[in-house]
């Protein structure tokens, strides 16, 4: 399975809430199919410092292929690489929208997005099949008897997407975590959609969220569960579903996108590891 890799130019940047930055980037070639269904997962390439756009290996056939001769670029010259979903894609145009959480100068990602400007150039290596779950969404909720998604801000790009994919007269709970009211952002979904919009207000990352979760009535029967964010609040809620609340391993669908003070970079912890097996195991 090939591998879709592009160039994308910054054509538009908004800042939609005080810590979120929606920027818009136009794909020098774009698949028909990107944008046509919900939490499409794609990782972005970000230059190094001098560099007018990133140094990307060619398209190759086999995607490990490709991620070898990645790592075989010079260290100083490789793109840093981050994973991120598509927020939207403009009907009849490559203009794809990605939202950008804005959490200080410290990371690449959110640094490159507190001053991206239209002209600028990121590598751009999805969507793609080998990132999408085995089960569509729309196809696991019509399956339940309820829906249950949860998670940070970092999630709210991908969980707008799932919102907007519900079946017709499907029971569904959205709980988000934001930092504060000012990051608030509207969740528009079907009738059967009820949506607790949480703030952080300074607590620990997560322990809002899974605490709301924890104490909520929640509906009978059997439900698909979507979690992501924060790693450690991610795993908290997985194992309260399943051990506490007797949910179904395979009805949970999880993926820690990020960790409480550490770095992508950072070596995985024994949790991170075990997490990832339990996510393989379900593909």
């Amino acid at each position: 399975m090939t591998l879709p890799v592009t160039l994308a130019e910054v054509v538009e940047v908004h800042r939609i809430t005080p810590r979120t930055a929606r920027i818009t980037f136009e794909a020098r070639e774009l698949a028909d199919t990107v944008g046509t269904a919900p939490d499409q997962q794609l990782k972005l390439c970000f230059p190094r410092p001098g560099q007018a756009e990133p140094v990307l290996p060619e398209r190759r056939d086999d995607p490990m292929d490709w991620y070898r001769a990645y790592l075989a670029i010079p260290e100083a010259e490789r793109p840093v690489l981050r994973s991120f979903t598509l927020r939207r894609r403009r009907p009849g145009t490559r203009l794809v929208e990605i939202d950008f959480v804005l959490h200080g100068d410290t990371g690449p990602a959110a640094a490159w997005a507190l001053r991206a400007a239209p002209g600028d150039r990121l590598g751009m290596v999805g969507p793609s099949a080998l990132y999408a779950p085995p089960v569509p969404f729309a196809e696991a909720a019509a399956a339940a008897d309820w829906v249950l998604l949860a998670g940070d801000e970092s999630a709210l790009p991908a969980l707008a997407t799932l919102v907007g994919a519900l079946p017709d007269g499907v029971r569904a709970l959205a709980f988000v975590e934001v930092a504060d009211e000012a990051e608030r952002q509207p969740l528009d979904g079907p009738a059967g959609l009820d949506v607790h919009l949480l703030h952080r207000d300074g607590a620990a990352p997560g322990t809002v969220l899974t605490g709301a979760v924890r104490a909520a009535e929640l509906p009978t029967g059997v439900p698909f569960a979507w979690l992501a964010g924060e790693a450690g609040a991610v795993r908290a809620l997985r194992r309260h579903l399943v051990e506490e609340r007797g949910v179904p391993k395979p009805s949970v669908d999880f993926t820690g996108y990020w960790r409480h003070r550490l770095t992508q970079d950072d070596a995985p912890t024994a949790e991170d590891l075990a997490d990832a097996r339990e996510w393989s195991a379900g593909r």
